[in-house]
């Protein structure tokens, strides 16, 4: 099977997927991250309902602690593509400063991301969310469904949810459920890149190399933004994933385009996500999951 052709298989079981949750569901919403997972699914959810508008609207849970070329990015290419962009901020957490090294990694997190994406769920009454998980990217994201069944609470249990055979889909929920969809589960950190590069998509530029200021804690790169009283070292770098400024690092690099950074890819020896701090500690992803974290 040639790559061309592996690749349109995934796009097209993408778009099968894309289309049943808008054949199946009354009130979807699209989580748009502004990383490259999400630019692939907006691609894809684009094609499927092509010439038409996308079908729901765009979600972007706001913590504040984005990088600058994310909110530059979102802004104007949603507005390129005429999307409907929902920004939804926990304002109450915002106003009271957190922040990890204030309240501690699991804490900001639950305040800025999990309860702000409760919360906008609910003020919207979304019942289907979509988003650019991948199976390869973490343990407890390769135990999940393509259709992840969430309680009142959207609250994840592992052993509650039901079988998916032969890409056939329970799109049955009862009254206060909700679910998370998935179309990216079967793909990988190298199809993302390999798509992107077929398919000519747009990305923030965080993700080439270029000359940033960092400082150096442990083996992560942390953005200069984070330490403006901490010593910077200049570093060839880009981010192979894509969060929250305080608690997302660097590699060092110098893939400055989609051909090196593919390369790049395919002779890395750890995941993606060993940059973002919010995936150790004390306070799993699955625990975050559990509690309501996408």
């Amino acid at each position: 099977m040639s790559a061309n052709s592996y690749l349109k298989e995934l796009e097209s079981e993408a778009i099968f997927i894309l289309r049943e949750v808008v054949a199946e569901f009354t009130n979807p919403v699209m989580l748009y991250s502004v990383g490259k997972d999400s630019s692939v699914m907006l691609h894809l959810a684009r094609k499927a309902f092509y010439p038409s508008r996308i079908p729901f609207p765009l979600l972007h849970v706001d913590t504040g602690y984005k990088f600058r070329e994310m909110y530059e990015f979102r802004d104007s290419f949603t507005k390129e593509i005429g999307a409907k962009l929902i920004v939804h901020r926990n304002e109450e957490a915002i106003k009271k400063g957190f922040h990890p090294a204030k309240n501690g990694i699991a804490k900001c997190c639950g305040a800025l991301k999990t309860q702000a994406l409760l919360d906008a769920l609910s003020k919207y009454s979304f019942n289907a969310a979509i988003g650019g998980a991948r199976r390869d990217e973490e343990k407890s994201r390769a135990k999940e469904r393509v259709f992840s069944f969430r309680d009142s609470f959207g609250q994840w249990n592992p052993k509650s949810q039901k079988p998916e055979l032969w890409n056939i889909f329970n799109a049955e929920i009862d009254e206060n459920e909700s679910v998370r969809i998935f179309p990216l589960s079967s793909w990988t950190e190298s199809d993302i890149w390999n798509y992107i590069k077929h398919e000519k998509i747009k990305i923030t530029p965080l993700y080439f190399s270029k000359k940033r200021k960092m400082v150096l804690k442990g083996k992560n790169l942390i953005p200069s933004e984070e330490n403006k009283n901490s010593d910077l070292t200049e570093v060839n770098s880009r981010f192979r994933t894509l969060g929250c400024m305080p608690c997302t690092g660097a590699v060092k690099s110098n893939a400055t385009n989609i051909d090196m950074i593919i390369e790049e890819t395919i002779t890395a020896k750890r995941s993606e996500r060993e940059t973002r701090i919010i995936d150790h500690g004390s306070n799993s992803m699955e625990d975050k999951k559990k509690e309501g974290y996408f």
